[in-house]
């Protein structure tokens, strides 16, 4: 089906952007550590390093949002949501997807390119004794914006989808979030076999 492969499309994308850009996390660690090492063991600390943590992990959690969508991973207060049906649940997400979602990331994506804007026009720095540039940082803001917009406008036709056939279409799932949740159910005496298996259909994205 036509729609399927676009919203596939989009998860894939937005899946391995996301992937990406997590390996930021390793190379933020291997600047902490190293800095660590150098102000406390040879006291030869570095004034950039603050810097380039704060625009490391700033990239990192901007850049996986769109990840964290398509794998339906923000946080829900779902107490009710669960126990709607799927269109109902899909006509609630629609609602918030454009009273909420559009208008607040289509000012973030805006906004941010201003921004990035202003500051490549200055040749913006860092204020420290070793300036750094600061606008490639500052367009990760509207990339990640963009990012998350387009993976925004296919969750809202997912719920379309879902509006007219009543079932929620199968998302493009990391297999590794799958296991996870199967092996820590797997081996818990808090819930029964029942409830063990619909949370792991859920994770599969086998939810009806």
């Amino acid at each position: 089906m036509a729609i399927q492969k676009l919203l596939h499309g989009v998860d894939t994308a937005s899946t391995w952007i996301g992937k990406a850009f997590a390996w930021l996390i390793i190379a933020l660690m291997v600047l902490v550590v190293v800095e660590v090492f150098k102000r406390y063991i040879i006291n030869m600390p570095t004034a950039w390093v603050f810097d380039v943590s704060n625009m490391l992990y700033g990239a990192l959690f901007m850049m996986c949002g769109a990840y964290a969508l398509a794998q339906d991973g923000h946080v829900r207060g779902d107490f009710l949501y669960g126990n709607f049906r799927p269109r109902v649940q899909a006509a609630l997400d629609l609602v918030l997807y454009i009273g909420f979602f559009l208008p607040g990331i289509v000012a973030l994506t805006w906004a941010g390119w201003r921004y990035f804007g202003d500051s490549l026009a200055m040749k913006e720095t860092t204020f420290n004794a070793t300036p750094l540039p600061i606008y490639p940082f500052k367009f990760i803001i509207p990339l990640a914006g963009a990012v998350v917009l387009i993976q925004g406008l296919s969750e809202m036709l997912r719920c379309i989808v879902c509006l007219k056939t009543g079932q929620w279409t199968p998302r493009l799932q990391d297999a590794q979030e799958a296991d996870v949740v199967a092996q820590q159910l797997a081996g818990s005496e808090l819930v029964d076999d029942e409830a063990r298996q619909l949370a792991i259909e859920k994770s599969k994205g086998l939810k009806g």
